[in-house]
C-alpha cells in the first residue's frame, strides 16, 4: 500500500504539491488524474524517493522507499520510457538492471516475452519507436515481480492492440493483490481500467473515490427524446407537456431534446397522454471525461485561445465568393465528408497503368504541359539488321574483345 500524509513540495516560490494525503490500496487499479502542471509527476517522484518532500511524508508498505530492503524487488515503476542508454540492446538494458538487484538472468527473457519484445531483444534501444520504448519500460517495471507498481502515462505511443494489452495487464496485476497506481490523461482508457480515482488540481486533492462515485458526484444524468423529424409540431407539443410537468427541456443539435427533472417512465406517460409518437427515449449518463472536465475546470493552468489570424488572411480576388460555412463544422462528433467524385456516378476511369483511377481523375492537371498532337509518319522501309560487332557480343570472352 502507498500512503501519503501532508505531502508538500516547493521549488522556490512555486508550490507543486500542497498538503496532499491519500492511500493507494492493493487489489485495485487506482487512477491518478489531474491537469498538466497539477503535480502528478512530482508526487510520483516523491513516492519513489527521487525528490525530497518539503513537508509531510510518503511510505510504501509502511516504509520510505529508500529504506525498503531490495526496493527493486518490492516496487516497479515506469516514469520515463526514454531513461534508457540508447547504445544498449533491450536485453542488455534489462540484464544490467537485473544484476544490480540480484534478479536471475532468466527473468529478463521472461519479461521480454511478456511485453512482446522477444524478437527485438538484441536490437539497440535507440532505434526503438515510442511504443517499443514504452514496452521496454514496462518490462523493467515488471522485472523484480514487485507487489507495488507505478506507471506514468503507460499507453503513450502504443497501438490499439498495445493499449488493450496494457489495460488487461493492469487489471491482472491488481487481481493478484498488487498495488497498481496509474497516471494518465486518457479519460476513456481510465474509465475502462481504473477502479478508484485520485484527482488533484494545482497540487491539492480534489477527489478520492471510486470511478462510479466520481461520475455520479460530478455530473447530472438526462434523457434523450426524439420525435418524428417530419412532424415538428409534435416536438413543440411534447416540449410544452414536459415543461408543464416540471421538466427542463433543451434542444440538441441533431434535433433531439435533452430532458432533466423527469424519470423516463414519466416522460413516456406524458408523451402518450399528449398523443406524441417517440422515435427515441434513452437515458444518458455522463462519461468520466465529462465528469472530470466539470471537476477540474477551475484548476486548469494552461488554456488555449482562438486563433484570430489577424492580418494573415489574403483579400479575395475580384469576383471571388467567400467560402460557405460547413454545417456542423467545429461541433463535437463532426467529421469532414468525403470529397465528391468528378463527373457522373459510376466506376472510376482507368488509370494509365490499367488500374482504376483515383477520385478526381477527370480533373485536368493545371501544371501539365500541353501535349502536341501525334502524327502518324509513313512507315519506313525495313533496313537490314547490322551484324553485331565482337565487342557487343556479351558471350565473347574478355580477352577476345
Amino acid at each position: 500500500m502507498i500512503e501519503a500524509v501532508g505531502l508538500t513540495k516547493r521549488y522556490g516560490d512555486k508550490t507543486a504539491v500542497h498538503n496532499l494525503s491519500f492511500q493507494v490500496r492493493p487489489g485495485a487499479v487506482t487512477g491518478f488524474l489531474g491537469p498538466n502542471g497539477s503535480g502528478k509527476s512530482t508526487t510520483m517522484r516523491m513516492i519513489l524517493g527521487l525528490d525530497n518532500p518539503t513537508a509531510g511524508h510518503v511510505t510504501i508498505s509502511g516504509h520510505p522507499y529508500r529504506k525498503l530492503p531490495n526496493a527493486a524487488r518490492h516496487v516497479g515503476a515506469l516514469l520515463d520510457a526514454k531513461a534508457v542508454h540508447g547504445g544498449r540492446t533491450a536485453r542488455n538494458h534489462l540484464l544490467s538492471l537485473a544484476q544490480l538487484s540480484g534478479i536471475p538472468a532468466r527473468r529478463v527473457d521472461e519479461v521480454l516475452g511478456v511485453v512482446g519484445l522477444q524478437d527485438v531483444a538484441r536490437r539497440r534501444s535507440k532505434g526503438f519507436s515510442l511504443g517499443m520504448g514504452q514496452r521496454l519500460g514496462i518490462a523493467a517495471a515488471l522485472l523484480g515481480d514487485p507487489q507495488v507498481l507505478l506507471f506514468d502515462e503507460p499507453v503513450n505511443g502504443l497501438d490499439p492492440e498495445g493499449i488493450l494489452w496494457v489495460r488487461n495487464l493492469m487489471k491482472a496485476l491488481a487481481a493478484e493483490g498488487r498495488t497498481v497506481f496509474v497516471s494518465s490523461h486518457l479519460m476513456s482508457e481510465m474509465a475502462l481500467t481504473a477502479d478508484h480515482l485520485i484527482v488533484i488540481g494545482r497540487g491539492q486533492l480534489l477527489a478520492d473515490m471510486s470511478v462510479q462515485d466520481f461520475i455520479t458526484a460530478n455530473s447530472a444524468g438526462f434523457a434523450r427524446v426524439r420525435t418524428p423529424d417530419t412532424e415538428p409540431q409534435l416536438r413543440e407539443k411534447l416540449t410544452s407537456a414536459l415543461t408543464e410537468a416540471g421538466g427542463h427541456v433543451l434542444p440538441e443539435q441533431d434535433g433531439a431534446l435533452r430532458v432533466t427533472g423527469l424519470p423516463l417512465p414519466r416522460i413516456s406517460d406524458l408523451a402518450h397522454e399528449a398523443g406524441v409518437r417517440l422515435w427515441e427515449l434513452s437515458p444518458h449518463q455522463a462519461s468520466l471525461e465529462e465528469a472530470y472536465m466539470r471537476m477540474t475546470q477551475g484548476a486548469v493552468d494552461y488554456r488555449s485561445t482562438a486563433d484570430q489570424k489577424a492580418g494573415l488572411q489574403q483579400p479575395l480576388p475580384p469576383g471571388a465568393q467567400p467560402p460557405m460555412p460547413v454545417p456542423g463544422q467545429g461541433q463535437p462528433g463532426w467529421y469532414a465528408p468525403p470529397p465528391p467524385r468528378q463527373g457522373a456516378p459510376g466506376p472510376a476511369p482507368a488509370g494509365p497503368y490499367g488500374a482504376p483511377g483515383a477520385a478526381g481523375a477527370g480533373t485536368a492537371n493545371p501544371y501539365a504541359q500541353p501535349v502536341p498532337p501525334q502524327t502518324t509518319p509513313a512507315e519506313p522501309a525495313a533496313a537490314p539488321a547490322p551484324s553485331p560487332s565482337p565487342s557487343a557480343d556479351p558471350t565473347t570472352p574478355e580477352d577476345a574483345r
